[in-house]
């Protein structure tokens, strides 16, 4: 009788792991629609990683530009310096709204999270009238020639065919307003 108990325990232990090891591996093995979707949408190069940071970097240098010359356009009191942070604005609008239309064609999120920029604003807004003028023009050509490196660099690293019809179109733009904002300094 004790045989026949220790057989049926035996039988039962058996048949409880094989049950075990059969739910395990038949819970391990994947759908192979699920995981070669998964691949495919979520697999990333360097040129798309290279772009996104383009794409945010250089909205976020547009918006440090427009900051500063609607900031310079109630502080400043010389014409000229109103006149020039106008059309920066507007130049910086334009391109930012290009980026903007890129970077969503392809899905790119572009958000502020750039803080070394509100630093500059702040100098600005703290700037007394005397010296508003030159204080803008400072940051603004640093912001400038931030932007012109980024339109550089990503004419270089991609062969992307409307980005590098948006370097074209505004580099040329960006270096006549960094001589204009470097003549008005001296």
């Amino acid at each position: 009788m004790k045989t026949a108990y220790r057989l049926k325990a035996q039988i039962l232990r058996l048949i409880i792991i094989s049950t075990i090891i059969l739910f395990t591996a038949s819970c391990k093995e994947s759908n192979p629609i699920d995981t070669s979707l998964k691949n495919g949408v979520f697999n990333k190069n360097k040129t798309e990683e290279t772009e996104a940071y383009f794409f945010i970097q250089t909205a976020n240098v547009s918006n440090s530009i427009i900051s500063k010359s609607l900031i310079a356009q109630q502080k400043c009191s010389e014409n000229t310096i109103l006149e020039l942070s106008r059309k920066i604005a507007d130049h910086q609008e334009k391109l930012q709204q290009e980026v903007k239309k890129l970077a969503n064609k392809r899905m790119v999120v572009i958000t502020e999270i750039n803080a070394a920029h509100k630093r500059d604003l702040y100098d600005l807004i703290d700037a007394n009238n005397a010296n508003c003028e030159e204080v803008y023009l400072n940051s603004v050509t640093e912001s400038i020639k931030e932007q012109i490196v980024l339109l550089e660099k990503i004419s270089k690293e991609t062969d992307d065919q409307p980005i590098l019809k948006l370097v074209l179109q505004y580099l040329p733009d960006q270096y006549k307003l960094l001589r204009e904002t470097e003549s008005f300094k001296k």
